[in-house]
């Protein structure tokens, strides 16, 4: 899986940090890396912590949990 979170607002606007990890869905709780970032999270490195609370896979629905861990230069 990979994804990017977009910072809109505050000291952050416009920086991103970039997910790229393997999300096994049937696992309540998991970890991906960050692997970098642009704006103020360049070269930003650190891990998610993904936690899922609700999944129903028949209609498509899942409420996930995401702990952001980041170091940034």
């Amino acid at each position: 899986m990979a994804m990017n979170f977009v910072f809109t607002d505050g000291e952050y606007n416009g920086s991103t940090i970039s997910i790229l990890g393997h999300n096994e869905v049937f696992t309540t709780v998991r970890e991906m890396p960050i692997v970098g970032g642009s704006g103020l999270f360049r070269f930003a490195r650190g891990y998610v912590q993904l936690r899922t609370y609700l999944f129903n896979q028949k209609i498509g629905y899942a409420v996930v949990e995401y702990n952001v861990f980041v170091n940034h230069y």
